[in-house]
Formats: structure tokens, sequence, C-alpha cells
């Protein structure tokens, strides 16, 4: 069957970009004569290298070339890092000139000119290693294999990028030495092209969506875009070099677009506000878009374009000062620095004084204490804001009591700093009443927007849910939080800190009252259990009011569950007069460390944490979906801390803020000075206003393709699973019928969308609602396993998919047991399991599972007997076109199926009974397909000709033969000479040859 549009079309696509765009050179791999097991380009590396370092003697090109080629051991990973040094710094060689030995840098690629790199794509470039594989298309500069693509049709609805990503992953062990000189991979299907590295998950693969640095508000890109974007010769260097590094061993990070464009902005506004009134502007990019990376790409891209600046970061709180610390540290090798923390004002100054460029330095805003005396006149030093919002503001008041003069944390850094240029960095809009913040770092450099992120798969929605009336709080209560968002919102001014003591008091007492807090716990115990625990890895955080309450969830939450030892702990700094039973809970700065390895480590038991501020910004943990909120927060604080569940981790629809004191008003508050687009996607993600109603729709819409088939014996409580399994198997069959296929296709789909919303809003529900639910998700995922085209029949997305409700129900005895022994395997030909299907009650689903494994069987002979793939294929599609028209009942549909898989059965037999193997039986199906044949030889006659024709082949089988015509006309004149010896074929039967000739080509293609 041809494809409308095949992955070839699309191959040359790309190339035609690369090459009549883009201005890349093209090969076609198997026109070269190379070495298949070397992965470089040879010819094209060594006369570039020259080129690329015109005063360096050969013997320095040389020995560079020998270093890339040999690596100290470790694994490709570890190799990679190595190579990206040499890609990003140059390779230092030692070389002897005229018997003297002179040390020396070898550039792989010159940085400075584009045009004295070579850069040159291209397809159908074999290697062979652990096997032979054939990567589609390859980008090469200067002979070095920098980019690998793996393209998938277009038009093959089971193909996609995914499938791309698992092929990525197959290379990368039947291959590995290509990917030690990778930069990074490509995975694109016309639709969909993303880019990723090594070490990258499939969920960590990005769109690059422009050309220019504007944020395209396109739910796709075309793959054009894509292309232009980034492999424009002069941008594409420039990410090699400043927008690729690893964090620590473990990571490979390739800066996603906004980062690129932000970035290069950022250092460009830099660059003239040195120059000017040192305001270096706010780059405002969502959090959880990766932040903190963008920082270190821009510290890493000023260091060239500003010529070793000091940079100084600048945080307002310890903790955030250690993570951002961290990810500066794990990326020292990008930086060719490290990075170091001031531990006081005085040693901030030893710092700035030891030095007059180069040093990133890091210090919390409170190091700066007020003092007359400057730290550093230089214009050379840039501070780094991170989160710039009410700890920079510059501003001095009058004590009225002492009379004294107090100056602001802005005011001091400014008067320490006097000559520095300031840039500010956020996850949150700066609010418009804190306008001295723009004052102080000038206008946003970029914006990068929750709606955009979301878009651009670089963060998850934030969904809400109010539980305030689960806990039966009284009208005063909820009038004094009120009050304290009211104080929140004025929190700078002396009368309000004053006036919010006295309320703290207060509220701590109702907040913490003995009841409150036991119903408090109860709720979140049962809101986890049922709707929670499963979603994902289980990981949720409790946000408490202070630190005393915050022992009281944990102590009452372990009285409910006395088995949560290992499940729950509480993380908050420790103090002196904390009392001394709070020790081994909350424990030092060890012990959170610890916590905090744990709580990221999706296997480990730990999966609730309770914290008071610890962790509620720049604290990374993406399989986390649920927070649960008892503390008043608001502003940007409110935004940080919500933010911790909207991380990208696999399937994750978004995440689940349960709210316990009444945060929603808040919330639209915090949102006032979002972008409009953020204000009209996320001013009201309450579940029961967004997901609530679309999963009554849904569920609406597959009740209606369910109209008339009764599963109510699947909705009781107390139905064995035996009888549920039987609905479930009676509901796949009855969407199954020919004259189903609209509904099945469209339930397919609607079911997937139900089984979405209903991931945010389980707890809304009621037990009805879940099971029916329940049974629809069961009816989806067996439908896309037994019509899914090319995917093997496998139960492992069936169980994994419904949720521990219908767990055992699905395997339990009895149900369709042709599946219990679906890890083993089973075979077509077992007359057992034939019969088995024979049997079944539920005729379409036994069509369904015949025609598909019939399927598979009939793709593996077409992959190496063309004989019995042309008989069966024409078999299966006449048998299934006279069902589909209504000419064939099930029965008799059925016993067409049987049939055939029995002839199959027969012919698997027949070779063996011929002593020949399977791909030797090919050829003699082939030798002997015109039926006058076997009365003209004798069979002895047949058999020897066909072993010396596939040992022939096998001889003669040459890499890369089928891309090449010579080769291809060279082997049919062999096969047609050996024929000839056998005065093969008889007189008037020519097209025997064609046929023979036909399976060669096939056997060796495959």
């Amino acid at each position: 069957m041809q494809n409308s549009y095949t992955e070839a079309n699309y191959e040359n696509a790309v190339i035609e970009v690369f090459r009549d765009t883009l201005g890349y050179d093209y090969v076609y791999a198997p026109d070269l004569v190379r070495d298949f097991a070397d992965p470089l380009y040879s010819d094209e590396l060594l006369t570039a290298l020259r080129r690329v370092n015109p005063a360096l003697p050969e013997s320095a090109i040389t020995e560079a070339v020998y270093k890339l080629r040999n690596f100290e051991g470790g694994s490709t990973h570890q190799k990679n890092i190595q190579f990206m040094d040499y890609l990003q710094n140059g390779v230092s060689v030692n070389y002897f000139d005229k018997k003297e030995q002179r040390a020396s840098l070898v550039r792989l690629i010159d940085y400075e000119h584009v045009e004295r790199n070579s850069f040159l794509v291209s397809n159908q470039w074999t290697i062979v290693e652990n096997s032979e594989k054939r990567p589609d298309v390859l980008v090469f500069i200067n002979g070095l294999p920098l980019v690998v693509f793996e393209l998938k049709s277009p038009s093959r609805e089971e193909t996609d990028a995914s499938e791309a990503f698992l092929q990525l992953r197959n290379y990368m062990h039947e291959i590995p030495s290509l990917f030690i000189y990778n930069a990074f991979l490509v995975m694109s299907d016309l639709a969909i092209s993303k880019a990723g590295t090594i070490t990258a998950g499939e969920d960590r693969f990005m769109e690059w969506k422009t050309k220019v640095g504007s944020y395209e508000n396109t739910q796709f890109a075309q793959f054009d875009t894509f292309i232009e974007g980034i492999f424009d010769k002069a941008r594409l260097l420039d990410i090699i070099k400043n927008f690729i590094c690893f964090s620590g061993t473990e990571a490979k990070i390739l800066g996603a677009y906004h980062q690129y464009f932000a970035v290069k902005k950022a250092v460009s506004s830099t660059a003239k506000a040195t120059q000017t009134d040192g305001k270096g502007g706010v780059f405002w990019h969502t959090q959880g878009s990766g932040k903190s990376l963008s920082m270190v790409f821009y510290a890493h891209l000023l260091q060239q374009e500003l010529n070793s600046p000091t940079i100084v970061v600048l945080t307002d709180r310890n903790d955030l000062d250690d993570q951002l610390f961290g990810q500066f540290a794990k990326c020292s090798d990008f930086l060719r620095q490290t990075p170091q923390q001031a531990e006081s004002r005085e040693n901030l100054k030893e710092l700035l004084l030891g030095r007059q460029a180069n040093g990133i330095i890091f210090t919390t805003a409170q190091k700066f204490e007020e003092s007359n005396e400057i730290l550093s006149d230089r214009h050379n030093i840039i501070v780094m804001a991170d989160e710039a919002h009410r700890s920079q503001f510059i501003d001095e008041k009058v004590d009225a009591k002492t009379g004294r003069i107090q100056k602001s944390f802005g005011l001091i850094i400014r008067e320490s700093l006097p000559n520095a240029t300031y840039i500010g960095f956020t996850g949150t809009p700066i609010s418009r009443k804190d306008r001295s913040t723009i004052e102080v770092f000038g206008n946003y450099i970029d914006i990068y927007d929750m709606t955009q992120a979301v878009e651009d798969g670089a963060t998850r929605p934030v969904y809400y849910e109010s539980r305030v009336i689960h806990l039966k709080l009284n009208e005063e209560v909820l009038r004094l939080i009120d009050a304290e968002y009211d104080l929140m919102a004025a929190n700078a001014e002396p009368y309000a800190i004053e006036k919010s003591k006295k309320e703290l008091g207060q509220m701590e007492s109702i907040l913490g009252a003995e009841q409150t807090i036991a119903a408090l716990c109860e709720d979140i115990v049962n809101h986890y259990e049922q709707n929670r625990a499963h979603e994902l890895t289980g990981k949720a955080m409790i946000v408490a009011y202070s630190r005393a309450i915050a022992m009281k969830i944990y102590r009452k939450l372990l009285e409910l569950r006395p088995g949560w030892m290992e499940k729950v702990g509480v993380v908050m700094t420790e103090s002196n007069k904390d009392p001394e039973e709070w020790r081994p809970i909350i424990g030092n700065k060890h012990h959170r460390d610890e916590m905090a390895a744990k709580f990221k480590n999706n296997d480990d038991p730990l999966k609730i944490a309770i914290v008071v501020d610890m962790w509620l910004t720049g604290f990374d943990v993406p399989s986390l979906a649920t927070m649960y909120v008892y503390k008043p927060m608001s502003g940007h604080n409110l935004m940080q801390a919500i933010a911790r569940v909207n991380r990208v981790y696999k399937d994750k629809e978004g995440g689940l803020v349960v709210d316990y004191v009444g945060i929603a008003s808040a919330l639209k508050q915090a949102m006032n000075d979002y972008t409009n687009r953020d204000k009209h996607n996320y001013g009201d993600t309450d579940i029961a206003k967004t997901a609530f109603p679309k999963f009554v729709e849904k569920l609406e819409v597959c009740r209606d393709l369910f109209h008339e088939f009764d599963y109510s014996g699947f909705m009781s409580e107390d139905v064995t699973d035996l009888v549920r399994a039987k609905v479930i198997c009676g509901g796949v069959n009855f969407l199954s019928g020919v004259i189903k296929e609209k509904d099945k296709v469209a339930f397919i789909k609607e079911a997937l969308l139900l089984r979405q919303a209903l991931s945010l809003c389980r707890s809304l529900l009621t037990a009805e609602q879940r099971f029916e639910a329940a049974y629809f998700e069961a009816v989806r995922t067996m439908l896309t396993r037994i019509s899914g085209e090319d995917k093997p029949l496998s139960l492992k997305e069936i169980n994994s998919r419904i949720n521990e409700l219908l767990k055992a129900s699905i395997q339990s005895e009895g149900v369709i047991n042709l599946f219990s022994d679906v890890n083993s395997g089973f075979s077509l030909f077992d007359p057992k399991f034939l019969d088995e299907i024979a049997k079944m009650k539920e005729k379409n689903l036994a069509v369904e599972i015949l025609k598909k494994l019939l399927a598979e069987q009939v793709a593996l002979y077409r992959r190496t007997n063309l004989v019995k793939s042309e008989k069966f294929s024409e078999l299966l599609s006449k048998a299934m076109k006279a069902y589909l028209n209504g000419m064939l009942s099930n029965e008799e549909v059925i016993a067409e199926l049987m049939k055939m898989a029995k002839d199959m059965a027969d012919a698997h037999a027949e070779g063996d009974a011929l002593g020949l193997t399977d791909e030797e039986m090919a050829f003699y199906d082939a030798l002997t397909r015109p039926e006058a044949i076997k009365d003209i030889y004798q069979n002895d006659a047949l058999i020897a000709m066909t072993r010396e024709l596939t040992n022939l082949l096998r001889k003669s089988r040459t890499i890369d033969w089928q891309k090449k015509e010579s080769a291809r006309a060279g082997m049919r004149r062999m096969v047609k000479k050996l024929l000839k010896k056998y005065k093969y074929p008889p007189e008037g039967m020519d097209d025997a040859v064609a046929t023979v000739i036909g399976q060669c080509e096939m056997w060796t293609d495959n």
C-alpha cells in the first residue's frame, strides 16, 4: 500500500529546507565511499580543522583528531560531556614543532567567522556497531555529526513523534558512538517537531516556535519554522556554544526558544545599561519555565559579550540562595568558573576587592546590612536580583520614636555598589503598587507568561478546589482570615505590622484549635486517599499556617494513619526555642537536605511534605501534583507557592491546589498584574467551574455512544470482579461492530478527554459517576489496544491506566482469558488459543482480535516472504472487505480468518517438513510460485537451488547496496546467472524470474 505522503517524501522536504533555504551542502550518504564503523565524516573533518586553525601545523591537527577518536573509558554520556567541552572550548593539544614541544588549542568550530565552517546535511548515513542502523537525517558541522533527526511519516496515523523518540533511544543502544558527538536530537512528524538532548525524557523535548523571537501564539509551529529557527547557520553556532550545558553530570540541557531569545535580549539590554543608567531591565518568565537555567545562560553569555564582568547574584532568603547557587555550581564547567557564596558583608567585600574582573558571587540582600562604606565602585559589576520584588525597593524612613533614618535593602545595596548595573529576574509580575522595583531595574525586557508556557508544554496549568466548607469555620474566623489578607496587602506600613501581630495571635489560636485541626486532617486524609494518592507518584504538599500548626497536623495525621510514619514529613527550620520533642522530627540542615532528596525521588515512600515557608519557592519536584493550603497567602508569594505543582511530568494533566482558608479572592487579586491572556485563562481555574463541567459533558457524550448497550451491571458496588470484567468485554464488543466504526473512533477520543477531566475533579463526583467513568476508561483502554494499528497487544497500558477500583477486575479469572498469558506471549498458531477465540460470545471482539493478530503476522511475512505476504495479505483484505460490506456474517468471517490462521500454521510446518529455515522457505516459495514448476523440476533440485541462492545472497549482501542502483543491478545479474545454471525458468515462464528477483531484493532490504 503506497502512503499518500511517506517518510521518504518528508525526508526530502526537510533536506530541501536545509539545502535551498539555509544554504547547507547536501550529500546522499550511500554515494560516499566510507567506513561504516565511523560516525565522523573524516575527509570533511580534516579539511575543516585545517581551515579553522590556519596557524597550527599538521601535527597539532593530528593530535586533536586522535583525542576526538579516543575518549577515556566511560559511558556514552560521560564521553559526550568531554566532547561538548572540546566543541565549545577547543581541544588542548601538545605537539612538536621543529623538535620543540608546544601546547595549543585546536578549535573544532570557528564561532567568530561562520563562513569558515562547513555545514552539511546528509540522509541514509549507515553506521555499524552493535547492529546496523541508518538514522534518517544527520547535520554535520566540520564533519562532526552534531544533530540526529528521526522523522515519522505524517500520513500513517499509527506513528507519531513519540515513536521517533523510541527509535532515537534504540539508536543510542545500538550505535552509541554516534551519540558521543551529539549536540542535540530532533524528532519530527511534520505536525510537531521537537528538539532535546541525549538525557532528556520525551516530555522534555521542546518545539521551537519562532524564527525571530516573538512569542507566536501558535499551538504548533510549522516544521520549516522549527528548522529555520534553530538551524540558521549563525544561530546554530550560537546555540551550540552558549545554550547547551550539563547540569551536574546527570542532565544535559538545551535552551528552549523562549530562553534563547530572552537571554539574547537581556544581554544586549545589560550592555546598553552599562553605558547609560545602569538599569538592565526586568526578565519575567513564569515559574517553572526554567528561569534559573536562563540565569545560567545569561551569566555565561555575559562573560563573552561584556568582557568578563563580575556578577553578583542577589536573593532575599538563604534557602533560595542555596538553591540558585546549587544550580550555578552544577553548571560551573559551562560557566568556566566556580561560583562563590559570601558569608557576610566583610566576606563580600573581600571577594569583590580581590579581583578586577570575573567571578560569580552569591549573596542575600540581608548581608548588605547598613554601612556607609562603599563595597566596590567598579563599573563592571552586574547585579542579578532573583525574585526582585519587595526586598529591592529604594526607600528611607525616619523612625518617629528614635529619629533614626531607616534605609531599605534596595537603597543600601545601591549605596554599596554605586556604579553597578542591575537586572531583575522574576517568575511573577511586579505588582502595580510596587512601582519602585521598575524604577530600580528599568522596564520589562521579556515576558513569557503562563498561557504561553502551558501552550509550549514548558509548564502545566494549575487548578483550584475549595474545601473551606469542610472545616465548618464560623463567620468570625472567616472575617479574621479576610482581615489577614487586607493586612498582607499593606504589609510594609509600620502600623500594619503592629496590627498584624495582634491579629496573628488570634489566628494562631483559632486555626490551631484541636477540633479544627482534627477536621482538617480527616478531610485531607479522605481527599488524598480517594482522589490523589494514585495520581502520578502520589506526592503532595501541605502548607501550614505556622510551625506549631505544622507539628499539630503531623501528629494528627499519624494518629489517624499510624502506618504513615515513612509517608509524611515536616520541613521547616529549627529554632532554639523549639520544644524538645520537635527536634527528632525537624532535624537540622543535613536532615532537610535528606528530606529534599527523598521527596524528589519518585519511588521513595515519603509522599506528603508538611511545610510552612521552606520549599514554597524554587523547589522543584516535577511529579508533585497536589497542594493542600492551610495558610493565607497573597500576591507573588501565593503565585510562587502554587507554582510548585505546575512542573511537566509524563502525562500530568495539571496541578491541583486544595484550599482550606479561602485563597480564591487572593488568587484573583494576584492575577491582576498578569498579562490579559493569563487573566482570561487563569483568572478562574476552580475545578468546579472548569474540570467538572467538562467531565459532566464528556460523560454525557460517552453515555450517548453507548445508547443501546446496558452496562448497569458494572455500576453496583457489590458485584464481583468477574461480572464487571464481562461487562467491559461486552462494551468493547458493542463498539467493535461493523456499523459502529464511527462511534468507536469518537468514543476513544471522548473517553480520553473524560479521563483527563476526571484526574482533576474526582473529589467532586458521586460514587456512581466515578464507577461510570472507570467503566468508560476500561473500555477505552482495551479498544485502543485491540484496534491500534501498529502496536502489539499489550496489557501493560490497560493495567496501568485503569484506576485502583478496576485493577483486579481486568485480570481476574474468566475474563477473556486469552489475555492471561499475554506477558509470556502466545502463538497465533496454537489450536487451543484459536479455539478459545472461536468460542467467545463477543463475536465482534473475536473478529477484531483475529484481524489484528493476522495483520501482525502478514506484516512479519512482508519483511521476509514476498509470495506468502502477497497471498495472505490478499486473503485478509478480501475477507475483511466482504465482512464490512455485509456479505459475510460474524460467524462466517471468523471461520474465514480461522482457516487463514490454519493455512499460516500449515505454511510454517511445510518449511519444517522440507528441512528449510524460514528465510530459505521464502526463496523456495518464490521459485515454486508458478503452478507448473513442481512438475518440471525434482524437489531435490529446487531445494539445492534454494540453498545456493540463499548462500549467494548472504555472502554478497553489502551494506547500503539497496540504496545504490549499480549494486542492485549487479545483484540481479548474479541471481540470473545462478538460475541459468539450473536452467530456470522453463520456457514461457519468464515472469517467474521477476518473482525471485523481487524476493531477493526484499530479503536483502530487510
